[in-house]
This record gives structure tokens, sequence and C-alpha cells, in this order.
């Protein structure tokens, strides 16, 4: 798993700070979460491939989350894609988008598919046989989504020694690692266990951007391997925290706390603070697996 951070800021974009915008590569997918102002851009600069994203899902319809679509959704034209690409988004966000496209006579040549959502309960909106998304409703000033990304319990590893040892058929190997016993080159039935090793332990990885410090999320995200939790203030300007509906630095560590989770990637900064160790420092008096989020920063977790 592999997390690329194209934008971590909050409010306009600058010179030197873009609004957020991450890629999630999990399990051979990669997720492009949020699409602020410059995310084109961004991609270009870290590399990543535009043709890999299928999946495109925004939290919410302000700005600084999805006003790079539009332009990225024409760009995705203008390359002759071909590839569907599916947009998870609140209600409101295809008439938007689908407007645009049509005042500009720029309708796409790949299938456009959006999935509106509206629940104000978690749901289950992507699922294949490695991945599945969950939703994770957030307290905002409007509806808002984090998204909780799994993967599945892979298949068992051989334990190569033993599998020779044992003088098993590679046409074996598959049904190996399916978990099945299978016979050796003589036909005697060897167990599974003595030759293969547990699958690695699923990676999961929670987003939750923007919103009001909300311990409701916490059963969604018990025991995530890493969460990326907005915190827009640092406790001197906790005043204004609540009628904004942003979380500090502190209440994230406090939520990644509660969720035992494995590390917490804090982001979505207020513009305001030329220091963000400060962030780090106040998290990380209650919380003590803590990262920050920059622009064209990656975090691997193998």
């Amino acid at each position: 798993m592999k997390l690329h951070v194209l934008g971590c800021y909050s409010a306009t974009p600058r010179t030197n700070t873009n609004p957020t915008a991450q890629v999630l590569e999990i399990n051979n997918h990669m997720f492009l979460i949020d699409c602020g102002e410059g995310t084109q851009v961004e991609l270009r600069r870290n590399k990543i491939k535009f043709n890999r994203i299928k999946h495109i899902f925004i939290s919410h319809l302000h700005g600084d989350h999805c006003f790079g679509l539009v332009g990225l959704i024409s760009t995705f034209r203008l390359l002759t894609r071909e590839a569907d690409l599916h947009v998870y988004a609140p209600k409101g966000l295809k008439e938007v988008i689908t407007l645009q496209m049509k005042l500009s006579d720029s309708w796409t040549n790949y299938k456009l598919i959006f999935h509106e959502l509206t629940s104000n309960t978690s749901e289950l909106i992507y699922e294949d046989d490695k991945v599945e998304v969950h939703t994770i409703p957030l307290d905002h000033r409007v509806y808002t989504n984090g998204f909780l990304f799994k993967e599945k319990l892979g298949e068992r590893r051989l334990d190569m020694n033993e599998v020779l040892n044992a003088d098993i058929d590679v046409a074996y190997y598959r049904k190996l690692k399916q978990g099945a016993d299978v016979p050796d080159n003589k036909g005697n039935i060897v167990k599974n266990e003595l030759v293969t090793k547990a699958p690695k332990p699923p990676k999961s990885y929670a987003f939750c951007s923007d919103t009001a410090y909300n311990e409701s999320i916490v059963p969604i995200i018990k025991d995530v391997s890493v969460l990326y939790h907005e915190s827009t203030f640092l406790e001197k300007n906790k005043k204004l925290a609540a009628p904004t509906k942003h979380s500090t630095a502190k209440e994230a560590a406090t939520i990644a706390k509660k969720a035992n989770a494995g590390q917490l990637i804090l982001g979505h900064y207020s513009t305001r603070y030329d220091d963000l160790n400060l962030f780090k420092e106040e998290a990380q008096t209650i919380f003590e697996n803590v990262e920050l989020a920059k622009d064209g920063k990656s975090f691997t977790y193998d």
C-alpha cells in the first residue's frame, strides 16, 4: 500500500501549497481521493500515470476538494482515454460536471459513471475480489464522507523450502495458495499448513477530511492501519474549529487513539501556520505514531 499526497492544505491554492488530493495505491488499484485545483499538474509532477486512475472518490463539494475534477475529466478526453471512469461523490456533482461539459460541448469519449452518495450511514460503495471501500459519514458544513479502503485477506504464501522438500509438482502451487491439501509426486497427501505460511495481514486506510471532532466514526475505522485525519487548527485557534466544522491536531490524535489506528497522518492545514511541526508536537501528546502530510510526499506500507 502506498499513499501519494498531492495536496494537503485547506482553502485556496498557493504557489507552494495545494488543496486536497491524494492517490492511494492498494492491491493493484490506483484510487484518486479528492481533486482540488491543480491536481492534474501534481499528478504529472509525481509521475503518476493518468490511465491507471479508474476510480475517483470525492468527499464533499467544497471547491478545495473538487474544483480540479472537471479539468481532469477534460484532460482525459484530450488524451483519448478509452477506459471507463467511475466517480463516487455527493449528489449534485454529476449535475455540475455534466452542465459544464454540455455548455462547452466537451462530452467525454469514454464512459463517465457517477455514483451519487446520499446516505448518512456508512455504506459499501465499491468491492472486487481484492479491495472494498466504505463511506465514513463526517460532520462538516455540507454533506461529507470520508472513505475507508480495506484490503481483503490474500492467498496463503508458499514456503518454497518446504514445498520443494515435500516434492510437490508446480501444477499444485495454485491450490496450495488457495489453502488446499495436495498430493506429492508419490501420491501422498500433504497438509497445507506444513508447506505454506499465513497471508500477510490485510492493510486499511481511512481518509477523513473535512470534519468536526466526531467520535461516531470510531467504530467504522476501528484498528485501521493508517488514518489520515484533517487537522486544520492548532489548539491556540481551537475556538475556530467548532463554527467551521473542522478539527484540531489534538482532536485528530484523540480519534486515532480511540480507533486504535496504526498510524495517524495529519493534513488539511490552515495556511495561517508557518511551522507544521507544531501540529505533530500537539498530536503526539495524545497519540505517538504521527506523521505530517506534505505536498509531494509518499508513504509506503509493506
